[in-house]
């Protein structure tokens, strides 16, 4: 049930109408929302399992996905009462451990059991010992590095006594599976969205129009933006780099730049909007990242939930910046090496944390060196422009198949070939474009939402039925998953 579907808007406008009716029943109002969250989760993967092989018929391993977060979820839920109750350090430590480990074994058998056994045993062949992996056919669980960092967070929190555990159980299986953001994020903390569920949504009209926009506006740079440049030019030279120019390759990246802030911001958009319309708000998860002038800033601007998650719980636990100059860089690069295989079990994903990692440390080193001085304007404009070229550089492996496509795509970059045949008009635009709205002020979605909020409510129906018509037709035959959900 992609967002960009007809199928998640007919399920969306069924699911606020009957969420509305229910809305002075709390009880009932979160109940249905946790049966349509689980039914939006059981139908993408139902559907996924009917075109991709796994060991089990499609229903039942729909069944078995689904299974691994309402287990997850009421243990979760047990177990951080069970850490409020009790003071003993021992009995906390072991707690935290239980759920840990499920989350960290579910990640395991599913998205690195196949890469772990492939490298053991090329390390086992390099050594003269011939090993047979053993290989899981497996299918990755929709979202599931998403809803495992959300559940570890809040044993986490609970455990540093940072919050209070969850006193009702449909609160907290809501806070997990609240289908906008299941998927593919935001990644929410507990803190955020736990105190939501506990008051009584209001149907503010000015929120909600502001939702139907952001959706709008999702769906634009998603169907517009992100899906003509896959389908036109990002997924052909990636996928055969030695058939185009350097010209082309190096458009090819800048579009897959491009293509991946427009569907994975796109997405945020999206799920920002559809929790809007139900009274709830989401965390912010982009500001315009391409806009950054060094590579630290780059990462306050990107996935802004996954970095402020790794922080918090990778990074400062690892000692932060507080054991001196050397112990900060060897926390950069082990939270983003590791920040690296949480998006992917491949080596191509481990070079492109790796890339960040280092670069971050040399950032930090050259803040630390020059001090407090004042970055002038045309130094700020040539740190984007750095900046913005190197996370394209770092965007060739994470995009890669494999090392070796990474491999080819910068050797056909420098051969120094021209020509640019395979490169439509519209792609170029829709590039710039995708750039040029990193630098519209924020305030103007305010000032278009002032003027929208004048208009009649036929009028506003009006332009929201024509834009949806159009975004169908420009959808084409088939939609295209979100990059995200992959993960």
């Amino acid at each position: 049930m992609l967002f960009n579907s007809s199928a998640y808007g007919i399920f969306l406008v069924g699911c606020f109408i009957v969420f509305w009716l229910l809305y002075k029943h709390r009880l009932l109002r979160v109940l249905f929302l946790v049966i349509a969250s689980y039914v939006f989760y059981f139908y993408g993967t139902f559907d996924t399992a009917r075109e991709q092989p796994v060991p089990l018929p499609p229903l039942w391993w729909a069944a078995l996905c689904l299974g691994i977060i309402f287990v997850g979820s009421t243990l979760d839920f047990f177990i951080g009462l069970w850490l409020d109750e009790t003071d003993d350090p021992k009995k906390r430590k072991a707690l935290l451990l239980v759920s840990i480990v499920y989350y960290l074994g579910i990640l395991a058998v599913f998205k690195y059991w196949n890469f772990a056994a492939d490298s053991f045993s090329a390390v086992a062949h390099a050594a003269g010992w011939n090993v047979n992996p053993l290989h899981l056919r497996l299918v990755l669980p929709f979202g599931i590095s998403f809803f495992t960092f959300e559940t570890m967070s809040y044993t986490i929190d609970v455990y540093r006594r940072q919050i209070r555990a969850a006193s009702r159980y449909l609160d907290y299986l809501l806070f997990v599976s609240f289908f906008p953001h299941l998927v593919a994020g935001p990644i929410v903390r507990p803190s955020e969205m736990l105190p939501q569920f506990l008051e009584t949504p209001k149907a503010d009209p000015d929120v909600q129009l502001l939702g139907l926009m952001q959706i709008a506006t999702g769906l634009a740079k998603k169907v517009v933006i992100g899906d003509y440049l896959a389908a036109n030019l990002v997924n052909r030279v990636f996928e055969n780099p030695e058939r185009y120019s350097s010209i082309e390759t190096l458009v090819a990246v800048y579009a897959y730049a491009v293509q991946l802030y427009a569907d994975f911001s796109g997405y945020t958009d999206i799920a920002i909007g559809s929790a809007q319309l139900f009274g709830y708000r989401l965390p912010q998860n982009f500001n315009a990242p391409y806009a950054a002038h060094n590579l630290q800033e780059f990462w306050h601007r990107w996935h802004m939930s996954l970095s402020r998650w790794l922080r918090d719980y990778l990074y400062v636990p690892l000692g932060g910046s507080r054991g001196g100059a050397f112990a900060t860089y060897r926390n950069l690069m082990i939270t983003m090496v590791l920040g690296g295989l949480w998006h992917g079990a491949s080596w191509n994903f481990v070079i492109w944390g790796a890339l960040h990692g280092g670069a971050l440390a040399l950032t930090r080193m050259w803040q630390r060196a020059r001090g407090e001085r004042v970055v002038t304007g045309l130094g700020r404009a040539w740190g984007t422009l750095a900046t913005f070229h190197y996370v394209c550089f770092a965007w060739v492996f994470f995009r890669s198949p494999t090392l070796e496509h990474a491999r080819l795509i910068l050797a056909r970059i420098a051969s120094w070939t021209f020509g640019a045949d395979n490169v439509s008009l519209r792609a170029v635009v829709l590039i710039v474009v995708g750039l040029a709205i990193h630098f519209v002020p924020r305030r103007a979605s305010f000032v278009i939402l002032e003027r929208a909020k004048r208009l009649p409510v036929i009028a506003l129906g009006l332009l929201f039925a024509a834009a949806a018509i159009g975004l169908r037709l420009a959808t084409g035959t088939k939609a295209e998953p979100f990059v995200y959900g992959q993960f």
